[in-house]
C-alpha cells in the first residue's frame, strides 16, 4: 500500500545528528517551534533515563517545508544535532561482545560485522527523537480535525498503578483526560501519585543494582471519526497499521488494542460492544441517514475503537509492554565475536527505564498512522478548501 503521509529518519546515536523527513503533509497547517521543542522534551525528561538525556537537549533546525509558521505542502525536514558527538568522535569503542536482547548479534550476522558498533548506533532509541519530530506535524494536522492523543504509564517493574476500571479508560473521555493530565505531572508519566513514588524507588533500586526495568503503558486517541482504515486488504487495516507502528518502538514486545488478550476469556455475548441507535435530534436535517454516526451509542469499547480494520468512532485504545533495557551495568554472559571466547556482554552508559519515554514515542507513531489514514480518506494538498 502506498502511504499518503510518509516519514524517513537517518542518523546514528553518536553521529553528527538525526535527520527526519516527512512527506505528504498538506499546506496551511499552523506550527510552532516552541511546541515542537516541548514535544521533544516530553520524550527526553522521563525519570529513569541515563546521563545522555542530560546532555542532549534535542535542539533542532527545521530546514524545509515550513514558511512563516505554516506547512507549505512540500516535504518537511528537521535536523537534530547530537551534542555528544564531539565527545565520542575520538573514543569509538568497538562492541565485540553482543548484548542479549539487543540488535547487536542479529545485526552483526545480517551485515557481516565483527564490531557491533554500527548496529548499536542505529538501533539506539536515540532515533525516536526524529520520529517525535515528524509526529509533531502530524499532531498539528490532527488538531484541525479535533483529534487528541494521550498516554500514561500503568506499571514499571511490578509497581502497578491503581487506575479506574479498564472500561472507563477505554471509553470515557473525562476519565482519559484526567489520567493524561495527571501523567504529565508525574516524573514517570504515571497518573497514580502513590504508584509514581513506588516506580521511582524501583528505578533507583535497579540503578543501584546495575540492572534495568520494563513496564506497560496505554495510549488513547480521542475524537477519531468512523471510517478510517479499511477491511479490504491486510495492509490497509487500521489496527494492523497501529500495532506495527507501536511494535516498531525500541524495546516494545507486545501490543494490545481494546480489551486485547482479555477477550479470549469472554463469551461472544460479553466480548463485543452493543449498539443503540438514539432517536433523531430535533435539528437533524430531513433525509439524514438512519445510521448517522452521531446517533450511534455503544455500551462499551472492548474493540478499542476499531472493528474490521476500520475506526468506528469510539476512542482508539492501545496497551503495550516494554522490556527492560538490554544494556546492563552488571552484564549478562555473552561471547566475543573476534576471539570466540565466552565473556560478559558489552557495557556502556545506558538508561535504567524507558517506559515513560516509550509512551511518548507511541503517541507519536499513533499520530503518524492516524494522520495518514485521514489523508488517505480525505486527500487534499491544503487544509484550506475553496
Amino acid at each position: 500500500m502506498v502511504r499518503v503521509l510518509r516519514f524517513l529518519t537517518a542518523g546514528e546515536s553518536h553521529g553528527p545528528g538525526l535527520t527526519a523527513i516527512l512527506e505528504g503533509m498538506p499546506a496551511g497547517v499552523n506550527v510552532s517551534l516552541d511546541e515542537l521543542r516541548r514535544e521533544l522534551e516530553r520524550r527526553r525528561r522521563c525519570y529513569g533515563r541515563g546521563p545522555r538525556s542530560a546532555i542532549e537537549e534535542d535542539e533542532f533546525v527545521v530546514t524545509a517545508g515550513v514558511y512563516k509558521g505554516r506547512t507549505t505542502g512540500a516535504p518537511i525536514a528537521v535536523f537534530l544535532p547530537n551534542k555528544d558527538h564531539v565527545n565520542w568522535a575520538n573514543r569509538d569503542v568497538p562492541i565485540t561482545a553482543p548484548r542479549p536482547g539487543h540488535a547487536d548479534l542479529p545485526g552483526a550476522l545480517k551485515y557481516g560485522f565483527t564490531d557491533c558498533r554500527p548496529v548499536a548506533e542505529r538501533a539506539s532509541a536515540r532515533e525516536t527523537a526524529a520520529r517525535v519530530a515528524c509526529a509533531y506535524f502530524a499532531r498539528k494536522y490532527l488538531d484541525v480535525h479535533g483529534v487528541r492523543i494521550v498516554s500514561w504509564v500503568t506499571a514499571v517493574g511490578g509497581a502497578a498503578a491503581v487506575l479506574p476500571p479498564a472500561e472507563l479508560r477505554m471509553a470515557d473521555e473525562t476519565t482519559v483526560l484526567r489520567l493524561a493530565d495527571a501523567a504529565e505531572r508525574s516524573p514517570v508519566r504515571c497518573p497514580d501519585a502513590d504508584a509514581s513514588l513506588r516506580i521511582v524507588a524501583a528505578i533507583d533500586a535497579a540503578r543501584a543494582a546495575g540492572d534495568s526495568l520494563g513496564g506497560t503503558f496505554e495510549v488513547v486517541a480521542l475524537g477519531v471519526p468512523p471510517a478510517l482504515g479499511s477491511h479490504v486488504h491486510w495492509d490497509r487495516r487500521l489496527d494492523a497499521r497501529l500495532a506495527a507502528a507501536v511494535m516498531s518502538i525500541n524495546s516494545v514486545k507486545a501490543v494490545e488494542i481494546g480489551a486485547g488478550f482479555a477477550v479470549a476469556d469472554l463469551m461472544g455475548s460479553e466480548a463485543h460492544d452493543e449498539m443503540v441507535l438514539e432517536p433523531p435530534q430535533v435539528d437533524e436535517p430531513p433525509g439524514a441517514a438512519p445510521a448517522d454516526p452521531r446517533r450511534i451509542r455503544r455500551r462499551s469499547n472492548r474493540a478499542g475503537g476499531i472493528e474490521g480494520g476500520i475506526s468506528n468512532g469510539r476512542p482508539i485504545f492501545l496497551r503495550a509492554a516494554v522490556k527492560p533495557v538490554p544494556t546492563l551495568q552488571r552484564p549478562l554472559s555473552s561471547f566475543d565475536l573476534v576471539t570466540g571466547q565466552n565473556r560478559p556482554a558489552h557495557r556502556e552508559r545506558s538508561d535504567v527505564c524507558v517506559v515513560g519515554s516509550a509512551a511518548v514515542v507511541a503517541e507519536a507513531v499513533v499520530a503518524l498512522v492516524i494522520a495518514d489514514a485521514f489523508l488517505e480518506r480525505l486527500g487534499g494538498d491544503t487544509i484550506h478548501r475553496g
